[in-house]
């Protein structure tokens, strides 16, 4: 196909993109029908007491420290009561150590890759590196993250200079806290700089320790779109339920990654033919992702599939996982609906109760905004998929219950479907009141 060096100054960007969706069920993350602004500028979090974070503007090459403090999950009151972010901490690595690597092509499976794969992909002629991370996504506040648990000083190589030589990037993330992209939305951060990985109760809170620019795709009008949102060490992994290993970042050399992709899909069909490739690479326009929630029974009850993108932000399931996991039934209050399998049962049980408790005029059945709608969040591939991409989230009367207010939803409503397993999003810093999403795997009589 020509001449198969590249200009070493240019950095890829995309096809065949893997989205390992993490949904650790205490780690669940969501987006609604109404799914919010877009995501926000990156510009100063404001402060709010010693542990807040403040960072460089989106865009911009820096990485930047947060403020001191206790740097865990136990920030502060409001910051949650687990474990402290020591209790996460690996060995810290040393300084840096050029070469920088490029971060070629992604490769990411709902699994971890066998070993074999990993051996063979390495051994291809060209590829100069090739390191093992795990990556899912992480609902916050109805964002959905991408999440890469990785080893510090080996993932640092793949990032821009400016992160990769900043040791305090690193060091943090060691002991125990996360390094955002500066394109994270503030409002996912509270006033105690801690992240919220996910949607339930149980959500590891998790301080930030730095914002850096991590792994960004670039696109063919100039702009980029990040990768890799934000990062924890493997411990950290662990805790949110992340499958081990099921993703691999390669630095395909000299070679103009397109090159080599065909040799990287025939490993793959042999011994992992689930896995996807993204390219980064500006080579091609749209190829087969993967979305896959992680990290415990929900994840496990609602499956995982392959997508390509659709017009005007909608993404196409692949039809097996549509036949397979996707039904229409009668529920009370609502009539018909279109969601999960797995989700039917707790939504028809939430339901139930509402009417058995004299509730159903609180639910207005013709503001219903639907359930099962494969689509990023606000329609914008950067703020990650919607749960409704699953069919596992329901919007409930809209007209009463944007984003960012208090809602007029009732409370005792709300109360019946958390009981169901369901989150609801008027308790995120951005409130989505019209919205709720399942979060755990609820049985009559479980």
């Amino acid at each position: 196909m020509g001449t198969t060096t590249r200009n070493r100054s240019v950095r890829g960007a995309g096809i065949a993109l893997t989205a390992a969706f993490t949904l650790a069920m205490g780690s669940v993350l969501a987006g609604c029908a109404g799914d919010g602004t877009a995501a926000g500028d990156g510009s100063a979090a404001s402060s709010g007491g010693s542990t807040a974070a403040t960072r460089s503007p989106a865009g911009t090459a820096t990485a930047t420290e947060t403020g001191g403090g206790k740097g865990g999950d136990d920030a502060g009151d409001d910051a949650g009561d687990g474990a402290g972010a020591g209790t996460y901490a690996v060995p810290e690595p040393g300084p840096f150590r050029p070469p920088l690597l490029k971060p070629d092509v992604l490769i990411r499976d709902a699994e971890t890759l066998p070993r074999a794969v990993v051996r063979r992909i390495r051994a291809v002629s060209g590829v100069r590196a090739a390191v093992p991370m795990s990556m899912a996504a992480a609902s916050v506040d109805g964002r959905t993250l991408t999440v890469a648990a990785v080893d510090p000083a080996e993932f640092r190589r793949f990032t821009p200079a400016a992160s990769a030589r900043a040791q305090y990037v690193w060091k943090r993330l060691a002991g125990g806290e996360v390094t955002v992209d500066p394109t994270v939305d503030d409002k996912l951060v509270d006033r105690h700089g801690v992240l919220r990985l996910g949607s339930g109760d149980e959500a590891p809170k998790v301080h930030v320790g730095a914002y850096a620019p991590l792994i960004n795709q670039p696109d063919a009008g100039g702009g980029s779109r990040p990768v890799v949102q934000a990062v924890l060490n493997e411990r950290r992994g662990e805790q949110l339920g992340m499958p081990s290993g099921n993703a691999l970042l390669v630095d395909t050399g000299e070679f103009t990654p397109s090159e080599l992709t065909k040799r990287f899909k025939a490993i793959l069909a042999a011994a992992a033919p689930e896995a996807t490739l993204q390219v980064v690479a500006l080579e091609f326009a749209n190829a087969a992702q993967t979305a896959v929630l992680t990290g415990g029974s929900v994840s496990d009850a609602v499956g995982h599939f392959s997508y390509t993108n659709g017009p005007d932000g909608t993404i196409v399931p692949d039809s097996r996982w549509v036949r397979d996991f996707i039904r229409t039934e009668d529920v009370p209050i609502l009539g018909s609906v279109t969601c999960n399998k797995a989700m039917l049962p707790q939504l028809r049980g939430a339901l139930t109760d509402v009417q058995r408790l004299g509730l159903a005029g609180a639910i207005h059945a013709d503001e219903y905004a639907g359930c099962y709608y494969p689509r990023y969040i606000g329609r914008d591939p950067s703020n990650g998929l919607s749960l409704h991409s699953w069919g596992i989230a329901v919007d409930l009367n809209v007209p009463g219950n944007q984003r960012g207010t208090v809602g007029e939803m009732d409370r005792r409503v709300v109360a019946v479907f958390k009981r169901w397993g369901f989150a609801w999003g008027g308790d995120w810093n951005y409130t989505d009141p019209m919205h709720f999403e399942m979060s755990a795997v609820v049985r009559s009589g479980g």
